[in-house]
């Protein structure tokens, strides 16, 4: 029938095949187009949205557990919603993000959350709420304190940005894992609080060295690729991936019921704590993240041999969050080459250390401009690095674990706290 049809028509397979292509293109164009505008929006958006840089002084007397801060990001930062066509791609509407910042600057240590303004008194009020005797206030961008790296400028720098080693279900080690230290009411004395290695080394840092430590989260809605073909969310995809490492030790009987296979499931030790970790993680709130380090020294004050050191001990601050059998953080997108011949001219680098230095002032995670927005072949990323921003999604509990204010087993020399009575009472109180 075909071939009648061709010779009717005297046309030949490479005709056909270039008109099927013709009357096909228009599906990826408007794919593309599609895209392209969704992304040109979202940038005119986000260009209107104005934020601002919160400072947390931390009381002396934190007695609290880092639960208090799920309830703050619960409550604060998760921000629930789903956006239609018009929002999405009309108006180009994201997901509010909110940036959790600990910095050393010359061996001073910082707290800042970085939110929308809109969000500012939502933030200010949960934050009291779980420490009354914190203070907040409003600060200059300490990103902006450092110029843009040059290749021979008076500033070096290194970065690099964090991720999970393994699936998104499986959670670090968090504070819940060091026993019931963490507790409150337990004495300060005797907790292991997992954030005070990172405070101490913080604090320890000389003059002229600088440590931006930064995790940018929103809620979460990253989807996973399902066996059925279809893209599902955190939830779905969890229980997925325990259906299939249950799968070898699952064994089907009869139950006694027509049509109806009772399942027993026998479990080895080894696996029990994975089943578990899995399964507790999956009954708590969930952000999208993103976690980015940045090391500066002021060539004034540093060498380059000190300069070096700061930035091989930089990489090690997360190990106490690492459960080598369940999940860790893993380091990507360092701001290096590992061979001389991954960049002889020495340009990449410069390049991606300035990318790396603009993204963290600009707090830029989930929407990356769109060359930075795909990870190219290996063959053009050599002369075009694009690094794309590798987020992953992480647990209130996990997130409280990263970002909590340290108690008063803490007693960094330089870690500057604020006394607990910050304010005298009103003077027309009745005597």
């Amino acid at each position: 029938m075909i071939q009648e049809f061709l010779s009717s028509h005297n046309i030949n397979l490479l005709q056909l095949l270039i008109v099927s292509i013709g009357y096909l293109m228009p599906i990826p164009l408007t794919y593309i187009a599609l895209n392209l505008w969704h992304h040109y929006r979202q940038e005119r958006f986000i260009m209107g949205i104005k934020w601002v840089l919160l400072e947390i002084q931390v009381p002396r007397d934190v007695i609290k557990s880092p639960a208090a801060m799920e309830l703050i990001f619960t409550n604060a930062l998760f921000h629930q919603s789903k956006k239609g066509f018009w929002e999405q791609y009309i108006q180009g509407a994201p997901w509010f993000w909110f940036s959790l910042e600990i910095v050393s600057i010359d061996g001073r240590v910082h707290f800042f959350i970085r939110t929308p303004t809109r969000m500012r008194n939502l933030v200010e009020t949960q934050i009291y709420g779980q420490y009354p005797q914190a203070k907040v206030v409003e600060v200059d961008d300490y990103a902006f304190h450092v110029p843009q790296y040059k290749k021979d400028g008076e500033w070096n720098m290194w970065g690099c940005e964090f991720n999970k080693l393994k699936e998104d279900f499986l959670p670090i080690k968090t504070y819940k894992g060091f026993g019931d230290d963490m507790k409150t009411g337990v004495k300060e004395e005797y907790k292991i609080d997992p954030i005070t290695p990172v405070i101490e080394y913080l604090g320890s840092l000389p003059k002229g060295q600088q440590v931006w430590i930064q995790i940018i989260v929103r809620q979460s809605i990253k989807t996973y690729h399902s066996h059925t073909g279809k893209h599902v969310e955190f939830m779905d995809a969890a229980v997925e991936y325990l259906e299939k490492i249950l799968l070898p030790y699952t064994k089907l009987q009869d139950s006694g019921t027509p049509d109806v296979l009772a399942r027993q499931v026998f479990l080895p030790e080894y696996i029990k704590p994975v089943v578990t970790a899995v399964t507790e993680n999956m009954a708590k709130v969930h952000f999208d993240c993103g976690i980015r380090l940045v090391a500066l020294s002021d060539n004034k004050h540093c060498t380059e041999d000190q300069f070096q050191n700061l930035r091989r001990e930089v990489r090690l601050l997360f190990r106490q969050y690492a459960q080598p059998s369940i999940n860790e953080l893993n380091r990507v997108n360092s701001t290096q080459f590992d061979a001389p011949w991954s960049d002889p001219t020495g340009l990449a680098l410069v390049k991606i250390k300035k990318r790396m230095l603009d993204f963290y002032r600009m707090r830029t995670f989930f929407h990356p401009p769109l060359q930075y927005a795909m990870d190219y072949p290996k063959v053009l990323s050599a002369l075009f690095p694009s690094n794309k921003p590798k987020p992953f999604v992480i647990s209130t509990e996990e997130l409280a674990t990263l970002f909590h204010f340290p108690g008063m087993v803490s007693e960094t020399p330089s870690f500057k706290r604020i006394e607990s009575k910050i304010a005298k009472p009103p003077s027309n109180l009745p005597i």
